[in-house]
């Protein structure tokens, strides 16, 4: 007889639930590499480890919900093998009310993103008791460097740069989640690029809540286009990307970086967030919408096909209709290559949060279907555009919609399927686009 999941259960085992944007996703990687150095092996399911582990988001409601609904389910593995340690870490450990509401949960062990290197004293602290250990840092710490790491598989790698942020957006929890900014010194950041040049990563994605605001605090005079270039410098890597730019820092002199630097692709996303000078004020953005159209002008005007891309918010308290309009207004003017869109999502401790001009449901989600609309036919413009142009192009492997075809991303970080054999994987190569929608482009290798 095949052996049931619960046979498969080994409590040397470990498997990470990870939920959020690309911060979580490296802290997951890190998170595995000290299990790892605890003699911890990966898991392919959760009823197949001794330890499972939330990494989690608290950006919007909604990815809170998800949480507690998938951990409803664990806990119910945790009744069929009591054995099974549950640690709960990420943004939603650092709030308070969450906290308490995991105490009457059955969690094992509960850290936050301050102290992500206590995680294997906290597990060795719950294994040797049998009782919970709860340890979460209300403020950020120095900085522990190095870190072990278990990456994932493939050609990009991810690098944090800095942590935490400054600008108190209204609406925002990051703050309060990952502290103030701290930024990482430059030679440990090379280091680790050099590591991962040296392990087969081709791309790298540097990472920071505001890579703009690089450099801030270090005893050394240096900032984002100095770390582009020594970033440039180390063999092995082929491209380099980033991520978030806030337009209010973003400088001449980066732009001119991203302009002059071969291997940092020709893409910046840089948040919008909302199109009306009014709303961007209560957001606490700190620019108009005067000096974003101004500062992506000077973009496109520099480098040369540049794809620019952003976060939009929809039904921010108080948004009026013509506020919106002030929105699709702006995504016309700009037009974005692509658009990560929102309707608004109250969060707890946050200023936006108690405001009384809350926006109903209904209003939100049709705002966010006009927005919607609007985009897509920019991208759908814009990528057919492309139509019989040539693109350099980084294979990345098979396609997941398609597995016989291969998916490949382009400088401007547009996906490309086509047709060609496996060893074009991992190789830098020119494809002619033959078909364009909306979300993705149709190949085939020049």
């Amino acid at each position: 007889m095949p052996a049931s999941n619960t046979d498969l259960h080994d409590t040397n085992k470990y498997y990470i639930l990870t939920y959020g944007c690309q911060m979580n996703v490296r802290d997951s990687e890190i998170i595995a590499g000290l299990l790892e150095g605890m003699g911890y092996i990966a898991a392919d399911a959760p009823e197949n480890a001794g330890i499972i582990l939330f990494n989690t988001c608290s950006v919007r409601h909604s990815a809170e919900n998800k949480v507690y609904g998938k951990l409803g389910e664990i806990m119910v593995l945790k009744r069929k093998n009591p054995e099974t340690l549950i640690a709960f870490g990420g943004c939603m450990a650092q709030l308070p009310q969450v906290r308490e509401k995991l105490k009457k949960s059955g969690v094992d062990v509960v850290f936050g993103t301050h102290n992500i290197h206590e995680l294997p004293h906290l597990i060795a602290t719950a294994r040797a008791g049998k009782q919970p250990v709860y340890q979460v840092w209300e403020r950020e710490g120095m900085m522990v460097e190095p870190m072990p790491s278990q990456r994932r598989s493939g050609l990009s790698a991810y690098v944090n740069i800095m942590y935490g942020c400054n600008n108190f957006c209204s609406y925002c929890i990051v703050p309060y989640t990952r502290g103030r900014e701290r930024s990482r010194h430059p030679q440990d950041i090379v280091k680790e690029l050099e590591e991962i040049a040296s392990q087969g990563y081709q791309e790298v994605t540097l990472l920071g809540q505001n890579v703009n605001s690089y450099g801030h605090g270090l005893e050394k005079d240096v900032d984002f286009a100095d770390l582009l270039e020594m970033a440039s410098a180390v063999e092995g890597i082929e491209r380099i990307r980033f991520t978030t730019s806030h337009p209010k820092d973003m400088s001449d002199k980066l732009i001119n970086a991203v302009a002059v630097l071969p291997k940092v692709c020709e893409h910046i996303h840089v948040p919008l967030q909302a199109g009306s000078n009014e709303v961007l004020r209560r957001m606490n953005r700190h620019y108009t919408r005067e000096h974003y159209l101004e500062l992506t002008h000077k973009i496109r005007q520099h480098i040369p096909g540049v794809a620019i891309t952003s976060d939009l918010i929809v039904g921010f308290p108080g948004e009026t209709e013509e506020d919106f309009l002030d929105t699709l207004d702006m995504v016309k003017k700009v037009r974005f290559e692509a658009a990560f869109t929102f309707m608004y999502s109250p969060r707890s401790g946050t200023r936006a949060a108690g405001w009384e001009e809350q926006l109903g449901l209904e209003e939100k989600k049709e705002r966010l279907q006009r927005l919607n609309q609007v985009q897509y036919q920019i991208a759908t413009e814009i990528n057919q555009s492309m139509q019989d142009s040539i693109k350099e192009v980084l294979v990345e492997g098979p396609s997941k919609t398609n597995p016989v075809k291969l998916t490949a991303r382009t400088r401007t970080n547009q996906i490309v399927i086509f047709s060609g054999p496996k060893d074009l994987i991992g190789q830098l190569i020119n494809v002619r686009i033959t078909e364009a929608r909306t979300f993705s482009l149709f190949g085939e290798v020049v």
